[in-house]
């Protein structure tokens, strides 16, 4: 029998973090789908069609490993595909309270599903999505934190952001941010289930 893991988030953008938890997932799991959460609660720098991309280009070598995108709980998308393991990576004590909740909730949704924290590497520890998109809006080399594909994308939202009269102009396509006009929002609280 096959084991599928999912791993999701909303990877805006991907990290090396989500990279290195992705290849790391495939010592648990036959099958591994990223699974990218829409959540309408949220506003992203990037659509979900751009982020899938961006996945596909930074862990999709592996045959192993797909990329999806899903809407509504967590619980009910692991059941549609068959999945049997979470992954979640847990980079502070800070987040295991969250992750806890809603691995108990998925158990409670889905009796058979089982989640499994893994601990990122330790020069990664530190990142995530919002400070990669915090360093590179303030014009910072992410060069070393994503994938070249990510580092692209972060620099041509910047370089478009920053263009006089694209920022009076330039409205957000729907699903994104778009312009980098203030500050991306942190992520401090998360209000549905499907984000983890």
């Amino acid at each position: 029998m096959t084991r599928i893991a999912l791993y999701p988030g909303s990877f805006d953008p991907p990290t090396k973090g989500h990279e290195d938890l992705v290849r790391r997932s495939l010592a648990l799991a036959d099958q591994l789908i990223v699974a990218i959460a829409t959540n309408g609660a949220k506003q992203p720098l990037f659509t979900v069609d751009e982020r899938l991309a961006m996945l596909r280009e930074a862990v999709g070598g592996d045959p192993r490993v797909s990329v999806e995108s899903f809407d509504g709980l967590l619980a009910e998308f692991a059941k549609r595909v068959g999945a049997s393991v979470i992954v979640r990576g847990l980079r502070a004590v800070s987040d295991f309270e969250y992750e806890f909740q809603m691995a108990l909730m998925n158990r409670r949704l889905h009796p058979s599903l089982e989640t499994v924290f893994l601990v990122p590497a330790v020069d990664l520890t530190y990142l995530s999505s919002s400070l990669v998109r915090e360093v590179a809006r303030f014009g910072g080399d992410v060069s070393g934190l994503v994938h070249p594909a990510v580092g692209a994308a972060l620099e041509q939202v910047v370089t478009e952001a920053h263009r006089p009269n694209r920022l009076a102009s330039a409205a957000p396509t729907a699903g994104c941010t778009r312009p980098l006009t203030s500050p991306p929002k942190r992520a401090t609280s998360r209000t549905r289930l499907e984000l983890r």
